[in-house]
C-alpha cells in the first residue's frame, strides 16, 4: 500500500502524482485513495492551485466516488488516460509543466499507471530537473531504471542483492520478461535488445562520469548540461517504458 511519506516536496510533482493516481484508478490498477485525499485537500485550500484543477478532482472527494464518473465517460483505458491527462493539463502547463516533450505524456501514463506512488514519482522528478539541475537529473535517471527493474523483479518473485549493480538488474529483469538478446534468434530483435543493453549501460557511464553521484576532489572534467539531462532522462524514461508495457502485456496475456 502507498505511504503518505512518498508525496513528493514540490506541487508540480505532486500534481503529477495526482494524476498519476487518478489514471491507475481509472485502468484498473493500484491507487491509494487516501493520497488522492490528502493531495486533493491540499489543492483546495490553494485558490492558485484550486481554480486550475480538473473538475472531476473539485466534485469527486475520493476515488471511489470518481470511479462511476469515469466509468462513465469512456469504455476504455486508452480514452480514460486521455481525459484525465487533457484535464490535467492546464494546470501542468501552468506549473511549468509547457517545457514537456512530445514523449514525456506517454511515458507518464504508462508508469503511472504500473507505480503511481514509486516509479512516477522518481520519473516526475526526473523531468523536472531535467532544465533546471543536470547533474540531479542524470542521477534520477538510473534511479528510475533500477526502481523498474527491482520493481519488475519483486513482482516477478525474482531475488536480487542490494550489491547488483544497474545492469546485473537490467539483465535479470530482461531475462524474466524474455528480452535477453541470448533469448532470441532473429538477427534484428537480437540487435535491438542488445542496443537496450548498451543504452542502460551507457546511463550508468553517463552517470558515473557526470552526475552529482559521487563526490569529487578536483574540478569535473565535463560540467552536464540540459542536453545531457535531457539524453539520460528521455533514454531512461523510453527503456523503463519498454520493460513496464512488456510486463503488463505479459502479465494479462497470464
Amino acid at each position: 500500500m502507498n505511504d503518505l511519506a512518498d508525496i513528493p516536496e514540490t506541487t508540480f510533482e505532486k500534481v503529477v502524482m495526482m494524476e498519476g493516481v487518478l489514471i491507475a484508478r481509472a485502468t484498473g490498477g493500484t491507487a491509494d485513495s487516501r493520497i488522492y485525499q490528502h493531495l486533493r485537500r491540499e489543492f483546495m485550500a490553494d485558490p492558485a492551485i484550486r481554480d486550475r484543477l480538473p473538475m472531476f478532482v473539485r466534485t469527486y472527494h475520493n476515488l471511489d466516488a470518481f470511479w462511476p464518473y469515469i466509468k462513465r465517460e469512456a469504455g476504455s483505458y486508452a480514452e480514460r488516460r486521455e481525459i484525465i491527462s487533457l484535464a490535467f493539463r492546464p494546470l501542468l502547463d501552468h506549473l511549468g509543466g509547457a517545457s514537456a516533450m512530445p514523449g514525456d505524456k506517454g511515458t507518464s501514463e504508462v508508469l503511472g499507471s504500473f507505480d503511481s506512488a514509486g516509479v512516477h514519482v522518481v520519473w516526475t522528478k526526473a523531468l523536472e530537473r531535467r532544465m533546471t539541475d543536470p547533474e540531479g537529473a542524470i542521477t534520477v535517471a538510473r534511479t528510475l531504471l533500477e526502481t523498474v527493474t527491482k520493481r519488475i523483479l519483486d513482482e516477478t518473485g525474482q531475488g536480487y542483492s542490494d550489491k547488483d549493480d544497474l545492469p546485473k538488474l537490467y539483465a535479470n529483469a530482461a531475462t524474466v520478461l524474455n528480452l535477453a538478446p541470448n533469448q532470441h534468434s532473429e538477427e534484428p530483435i537480437k540487435a535491438i535488445l542488445g542496443g537496450a543493453m548498451n543504452l542502460v549501460n551507457g546511463i550508468g557511464t553517463l552517470r558515473n562520469r557526470l552526475s552529482d553521484s559521487h563526490g569529487r576532489g578536483g574540478k569535473l572534467p565535463v560540467r552536464p548540461s540540459p542536453r545531457h539531462a535531457s539524453l539520460a532522462v528521455n533514454t531512461a524514461g523510453a527503456v523503463a517504458t519498454f520493460l513496464v508495457e512488456t510486463y503488463l502485456e505479459r502479465k494479462s496475456s497470464s
